[in-house]
């Protein structure tokens, strides 16, 4: 696997959502809007009961936001743009009427985490250590923030944020809330959450759709306030602290 690619599988009323990029499965802007674009369209999709999101290899869940990207935002608008693709990704699932699975198989940092708070239901592996590493190039976990702070709670999120150069393991994680169930292999994982799929479409749709409203209760500004993060982010990235980090992984 080579090139970036969003893609979608549907069987038995399991929609697989798969995204991939070779740079330990960072996020450009492209990606971002395929993904939410994709969760969007299997929510509405009436052949489709719950959905599994995943990212492609063996290693890595998700590095976060592509530095390829960051490094050539020269304004505040584009970073507003690039920033806010997270943004919606997090509000597609949000507003996603089905229930969304996350398996995680690997590390996940930055953005990735914030991917994986906005799932409804957490699997991972035993390597899928998570750090918001956003400190450390000048800018701040402000657009995945409240995604995060909704399953570590204020204080495990607050933690990783400052705590910017540390991974934290899958069981801190389980501890805190992110991750349900933590295996010893992608093998066991994988067998997990489609057996876990495959028991959540024995259920009433109807009666999970409105769950899953119940869940998300207290998020219904998140469309301006993501929206709003994504401006601080913008404008934090055009600073000379950042211009001059971002310089180090050219």
């Amino acid at each position: 696997m080579t090139k970036p690619y969003v893609k979608q599988e549907i069987n038995n009323g399991i929609a697989t959502i798969e995204f991939f990029h070779p740079a330990h499965n960072s996020l450009p802007g492209d990606i971002l809007a395929k993904l939410a674009n994709t969760i969007t369209e299997a929510g509405q999709n009436d052949a489709v009961k719950v959905i599994i999101l995943k990212s492609g290899g063996d290693r890595t869940f998700c590095a976060g936001a592509s530095f390829k990207e960051l490094i050539n935002i020269n304004d505040a608008e584009t970073g507003k743009v690039f920033f806010s693709g997270f943004a919606n990704v997090i509000n597609a699932m949000r507003k996603c009427p089905k229930f969304i699975i996350g398996r995680v198989q690997g590390k996940t940092v930055g953005g990735g985490v914030g991917v994986a708070s906005a799932v409804d239901y957490c699997m991972a592996t035993k390597f899928a250590a998570i750090k918001l590493s956003e400190l450390n190039v000048g800018i701040g976990p402000f657009v995945v923030g409240p995604a995060v702070a909704r399953k570590l709670g204020l204080t495990g999120m607050s933690q990783i944020a400052i705590d910017a150069n540390s991974f934290y393991d899958a069981e801190w994680a389980k501890a805190k809330g992110l991750y349900a169930q933590v295996y010893d292999s992608t093998q066991a994982l994988d067998e997990a959450v489609q057996a876990f799929a495959e028991n959540l479409c024995n259920y009433n749709p109807e009666a999970m759709k409105e769950m899953k409203t119940i869940f998300w209760q207290g998020t219904e500004h998140w469309d301006t306030l993501l929206a709003e993060r994504a401006v601080i982010s913008g404008r934090l990235v055009l600073s000379e602290f950042t211009k001059e980090t971002l310089k180090r992984f050219k």
